[in-house]
Protein backbone atom coordinates (compact mmCIF):
# COMPACT_ATOMS: atom_id res chain seq x y z
CA UNK A 1 0.00 0.00 0.00
CA UNK A 2 1.64 2.71 -1.30
CA UNK A 3 1.73 6.07 1.03
CA UNK A 4 0.39 9.35 -0.40
CA UNK A 5 0.80 12.69 -0.16
CA UNK A 6 4.33 12.80 1.87
CA UNK A 7 6.82 13.78 -1.20
CA UNK A 8 4.30 16.76 -1.22
CA UNK A 9 4.51 17.73 2.39
CA UNK A 10 8.22 17.46 2.02
CA UNK A 11 8.69 19.97 -0.43
CA UNK A 12 6.38 22.29 1.44
CA UNK A 13 8.41 21.74 4.20
CA UNK A 14 11.76 22.20 1.85
CA UNK A 15 10.18 25.59 0.41
CA UNK A 16 9.55 26.48 4.17
CA UNK A 17 12.88 26.09 5.26
CA UNK A 18 14.21 27.74 1.84
CA UNK A 19 12.46 30.91 2.09
CA UNK A 20 13.42 31.19 5.83
CA UNK A 21 16.89 30.60 4.99
CA UNK A 22 16.63 33.85 2.66
CA UNK A 23 14.87 35.99 5.14
CA UNK A 24 17.18 35.31 7.51
CA UNK A 25 20.03 36.16 5.06
CA UNK A 26 18.33 38.96 4.11
CA UNK A 27 18.14 40.15 7.77
CA UNK A 28 21.98 39.43 8.38
CA UNK A 29 22.82 41.75 5.27
CA UNK A 30 20.68 44.62 6.25
CA UNK A 31 22.51 44.24 9.28
CA UNK A 32 25.54 44.51 8.02
CA UNK A 33 24.16 47.70 6.43
CA UNK A 34 22.73 49.19 9.33
CA UNK A 35 25.77 48.80 11.42
CA UNK A 36 28.51 50.24 9.04
CA UNK A 37 26.06 52.98 8.18
CA UNK A 38 25.66 54.12 12.11
CA UNK A 39 29.88 54.24 12.07
CA UNK A 40 30.35 58.15 13.05
CA UNK A 41 34.21 57.88 11.68
CA UNK A 42 35.36 55.15 9.52
CA UNK A 43 38.49 56.53 10.03
CA UNK A 44 39.26 55.97 13.47
CA UNK A 45 39.88 52.32 13.16
CA UNK A 46 42.97 53.26 10.87
CA UNK A 47 44.82 56.11 12.97
CA UNK A 48 48.10 55.36 10.82
CA UNK A 49 46.48 56.55 7.57
CA UNK A 50 44.66 59.64 8.46
CA UNK A 51 47.58 61.24 6.71
CA UNK A 52 49.44 60.77 3.60
CA UNK A 53 52.82 61.93 2.35
CA UNK A 54 55.16 62.21 -0.05
CA UNK A 55 57.55 63.82 -1.67
CA UNK A 56 55.96 67.65 -2.21
CA UNK A 57 52.67 66.88 -0.45
CA UNK A 58 51.44 66.31 2.72
CA UNK A 59 48.10 66.03 3.39
CA UNK A 60 45.40 64.72 6.51
CA UNK A 61 42.06 63.10 6.44
CA UNK A 62 38.89 63.85 8.04
CA UNK A 63 35.50 61.58 8.09
CA UNK A 64 32.02 63.23 7.39
CA UNK A 65 28.42 62.53 6.16
CA UNK A 66 25.96 64.03 3.91
CA UNK A 67 23.58 65.70 6.01
CA UNK A 68 25.73 67.43 8.14
CA UNK A 69 28.24 69.60 5.52
CA UNK A 70 29.38 72.37 6.33
CA UNK A 71 28.44 75.34 3.40
CA UNK A 72 32.18 75.26 2.35
CA UNK A 73 32.37 71.82 2.18
CA UNK A 74 29.36 71.49 -0.28
CA UNK A 75 30.64 74.60 -2.33
CA UNK A 76 33.81 72.33 -2.47
CA UNK A 77 31.81 69.76 -4.02
CA UNK A 78 30.22 71.26 -6.29
CA UNK A 79 32.60 73.24 -7.43
CA UNK A 80 35.69 70.31 -7.99
CA UNK A 81 32.69 68.31 -9.67
CA UNK A 82 32.22 70.83 -12.32
CA UNK A 83 36.16 71.21 -12.84
CA UNK A 84 36.85 67.48 -13.06
CA UNK A 85 33.58 65.42 -14.69
CA UNK A 86 31.65 68.10 -16.57
CA UNK A 87 34.15 67.53 -19.81
CA UNK A 88 33.16 63.11 -19.48
CA UNK A 89 30.14 63.84 -19.31
CA UNK A 90 29.80 66.32 -21.90
CA UNK A 91 26.25 66.98 -22.91
CA UNK A 92 24.76 65.00 -20.11
CA UNK A 93 26.61 67.15 -17.57
CA UNK A 94 23.64 69.78 -16.71
CA UNK A 95 21.29 66.95 -15.51
CA UNK A 96 23.98 65.23 -13.98
CA UNK A 97 24.71 67.90 -11.85
CA UNK A 98 21.46 68.23 -10.48
CA UNK A 99 21.60 64.63 -9.40
CA UNK A 100 24.88 64.52 -7.71
CA UNK A 101 23.80 67.59 -5.91
CA UNK A 102 21.54 65.89 -4.18
CA UNK A 103 23.06 63.11 -3.99
CA UNK A 104 25.50 65.23 -1.91
CA UNK A 105 23.78 66.00 1.02
CA UNK A 106 22.05 62.12 1.45
CA UNK A 107 22.12 61.23 5.17
CA UNK A 108 23.74 57.97 3.69
CA UNK A 109 26.28 59.57 1.98
CA UNK A 110 29.74 58.87 3.99
CA UNK A 111 32.74 61.21 3.02
CA UNK A 112 36.64 61.16 3.75
CA UNK A 113 37.71 64.78 2.97
CA UNK A 114 41.31 65.90 2.30
CA UNK A 115 43.20 68.39 3.54
CA UNK A 116 46.74 69.79 2.95
CA UNK A 117 48.57 70.37 5.78
CA UNK A 118 52.36 72.36 5.93
CA UNK A 119 55.17 70.36 6.61
CA UNK A 120 56.95 73.39 8.44
CA UNK A 121 60.51 72.27 7.28
CA UNK A 122 59.67 68.64 9.28
CA UNK A 123 60.33 65.06 7.73
CA UNK A 124 57.33 62.52 8.42
CA UNK A 125 59.15 60.99 11.58
CA UNK A 126 59.41 64.15 13.22
CA UNK A 127 55.78 65.46 12.79
CA UNK A 128 53.54 64.36 16.15
CA UNK A 129 51.11 61.61 16.37
CA UNK A 130 47.41 63.47 15.54
CA UNK A 131 44.05 61.04 17.27
CA UNK A 132 41.02 61.48 15.40
CA UNK A 133 39.88 64.98 15.30
CA UNK A 134 43.05 66.56 15.13
CA UNK A 135 44.11 66.22 11.46
CA UNK A 136 43.24 70.00 10.73
CA UNK A 137 42.75 71.87 14.28
CA UNK A 138 45.92 71.75 15.84
CA UNK A 139 47.66 73.77 13.03
CA UNK A 140 44.47 75.25 11.33
CA UNK A 141 42.62 73.60 8.38
CA UNK A 142 44.71 73.71 5.46
CA UNK A 143 43.06 74.15 1.61
CA UNK A 144 40.81 71.50 0.40
CA UNK A 145 42.17 68.89 -1.92
CA UNK A 146 39.83 66.76 -2.74
CA UNK A 147 36.72 64.02 -1.37
CA UNK A 148 35.50 60.61 -1.77
CA UNK A 149 31.67 59.89 -1.11
CA UNK A 150 31.15 56.03 -0.55
CA UNK A 151 27.82 54.77 0.97
CA UNK A 152 27.01 50.91 1.97
CA UNK A 153 23.96 49.57 -0.06
CA UNK A 154 23.02 46.15 -1.22
CA UNK A 155 23.70 45.40 -4.39
CA UNK A 156 21.98 42.19 -6.32
CA UNK A 157 21.54 40.86 -2.75
CA UNK A 158 25.01 41.27 -1.73
CA UNK A 159 26.33 44.07 1.02
CA UNK A 160 28.88 46.46 -0.82
CA UNK A 161 30.63 49.89 -0.82
CA UNK A 162 29.73 51.91 -3.45
CA UNK A 163 32.11 54.66 -3.93
CA UNK A 164 29.60 57.35 -5.84
CA UNK A 165 32.59 60.09 -6.42
CA UNK A 166 36.59 60.08 -5.65
CA UNK A 167 37.34 63.51 -6.90
CA UNK A 168 41.21 65.41 -6.60
CA UNK A 169 42.68 69.01 -7.16
CA UNK A 170 44.29 68.83 -10.43
CA UNK A 171 47.40 69.66 -8.67
CA UNK A 172 47.91 66.69 -6.70
CA UNK A 173 46.66 64.14 -9.34
CA UNK A 174 49.47 61.98 -10.07
CA UNK A 175 50.78 61.68 -6.32
CA UNK A 176 49.74 58.43 -5.54
CA UNK A 177 47.09 59.87 -3.43
CA UNK A 178 43.67 58.65 -5.32
CA UNK A 179 45.69 55.03 -5.14
CA UNK A 180 45.78 55.57 -1.61
CA UNK A 181 42.51 56.42 -0.66
CA UNK A 182 40.77 53.26 -3.02
CA UNK A 183 43.02 51.04 -0.92
CA UNK A 184 42.05 53.13 2.71
CA UNK A 185 38.03 52.52 1.29
CA UNK A 186 38.86 48.75 0.29
CA UNK A 187 40.17 48.54 4.27
CA UNK A 188 37.17 50.17 5.52
CA UNK A 189 34.69 47.82 3.17
CA UNK A 190 37.13 44.79 4.45
CA UNK A 191 36.54 45.70 8.05
CA UNK A 192 32.52 46.29 8.12
CA UNK A 193 31.88 43.08 6.19
CA UNK A 194 30.77 44.20 2.93
CA UNK A 195 31.42 41.84 -0.03
CA UNK A 196 33.10 44.09 -2.32
CA UNK A 197 33.74 47.91 -3.59
CA UNK A 198 31.87 48.91 -6.73
CA UNK A 199 31.83 52.44 -8.61
CA UNK A 200 30.92 53.67 -11.85
CA UNK A 201 33.09 55.34 -14.49
CA UNK A 202 32.51 57.28 -17.73
CA UNK A 203 33.60 55.82 -20.47
CA UNK A 204 34.88 59.11 -21.96
CA UNK A 205 36.95 59.41 -18.86
CA UNK A 206 39.58 57.35 -20.24
CA UNK A 207 42.63 57.96 -17.05
CA UNK A 208 39.99 57.21 -14.31
CA UNK A 209 38.90 53.78 -16.64
CA UNK A 210 42.64 52.85 -16.78
CA UNK A 211 43.67 54.22 -13.26
CA UNK A 212 41.22 51.40 -11.73
CA UNK A 213 41.06 48.65 -14.23
CA UNK A 214 44.98 49.01 -14.56
CA UNK A 215 46.43 50.13 -11.07
CA UNK A 216 43.80 49.21 -8.82
CA UNK A 217 43.18 45.69 -10.50
CA UNK A 218 38.82 46.21 -10.89
CA UNK A 219 36.98 44.82 -13.56
CA UNK A 220 33.93 45.42 -15.29
CA UNK A 221 31.04 43.86 -12.85
CA UNK A 222 27.72 41.46 -14.48
CA UNK A 223 25.81 43.86 -13.05
CA UNK A 224 27.30 46.87 -15.69
CA UNK A 225 25.39 47.71 -18.83
CA UNK A 226 27.91 46.31 -21.17
CA UNK A 227 27.79 42.88 -19.81
CA UNK A 228 23.48 42.65 -18.93
CA UNK A 229 23.31 43.48 -22.19
CA UNK A 230 25.53 44.36 -24.82
CA UNK A 231 23.22 46.08 -27.40
CA UNK A 232 22.08 48.57 -24.37
CA UNK A 233 25.54 48.71 -22.93
CA UNK A 234 26.52 50.56 -25.97
CA UNK A 235 24.32 53.27 -25.76
CA UNK A 236 25.33 53.67 -22.14
CA UNK A 237 27.98 55.94 -21.15
CA UNK A 238 29.66 54.55 -18.46
CA UNK A 239 30.55 51.36 -17.07
CA UNK A 240 29.62 49.73 -13.75
CA UNK A 241 32.71 48.26 -11.97
CA UNK A 242 33.75 45.96 -8.86
CA UNK A 243 36.51 44.43 -6.68
CA UNK A 244 34.92 41.63 -4.62
CA UNK A 245 36.33 39.92 -1.75
CA UNK A 246 34.33 36.72 -1.36
CA UNK A 247 33.60 34.18 -3.53
CA UNK A 248 29.87 34.34 -2.75
CA UNK A 249 30.12 38.10 -4.02
CA UNK A 250 32.46 37.43 -7.02
CA UNK A 251 30.18 34.66 -8.07
CA UNK A 252 27.32 37.45 -8.25
CA UNK A 253 29.08 40.53 -9.35
CA UNK A 254 32.18 38.98 -11.36
CA UNK A 255 31.19 35.97 -13.15
CA UNK A 256 28.82 35.45 -15.84
CA UNK A 257 27.37 31.97 -15.30
CA UNK A 258 25.46 32.47 -18.23
CA UNK A 259 25.14 34.30 -21.86
CA UNK A 260 22.94 36.45 -22.61
CA UNK A 261 20.71 36.22 -25.89
CA UNK A 262 23.09 39.20 -26.93
CA UNK A 263 26.30 37.52 -26.16
CA UNK A 264 24.90 35.01 -27.87
CA UNK A 265 23.76 36.20 -31.02
CA UNK A 266 26.96 38.77 -31.27
CA UNK A 267 29.55 35.12 -30.85
CA UNK A 268 27.23 33.09 -33.07
CA UNK A 269 26.17 35.85 -36.36
CA UNK A 270 27.83 38.00 -38.34
CA UNK A 271 28.15 41.88 -37.77
CA UNK A 272 25.69 42.87 -40.49
CA UNK A 273 23.08 40.35 -39.26
CA UNK A 274 22.99 41.21 -36.18
CA UNK A 275 22.53 44.79 -37.06
CA UNK A 276 19.70 44.06 -38.86
CA UNK A 277 18.26 41.96 -35.95
CA UNK A 278 18.54 44.55 -33.72
CA UNK A 279 17.60 47.59 -36.38
CA UNK A 280 13.89 45.69 -36.93
CA UNK A 281 13.67 45.20 -32.85
CA UNK A 282 13.89 48.62 -32.53
CA UNK A 283 11.31 49.88 -35.29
Amino acid sequence: MESKGVPCNNNRKDNKMKRKEILERKKAMDELIKVASAEKDHLSAFHALRRYQTEGLSACLESGRGDKLSSSQKQFIQNLLKANMEGPYGTEWPAEEKVKRREMVAPEARYIFVYEEALDAKTPSELPERTSATCVEENGRGPMLGFLHFRFLMEEESPVLYVYELQLEPRVQGKGLGKFLMQLIELIARKNHMGAVVLTVQKANLVAMSFYTNKMRYVISTISPSKVDPWIGTQKSYEILCKSFSNDTKAILEVLLFCTVSELLHQLLPLHIILDIYTSRSE
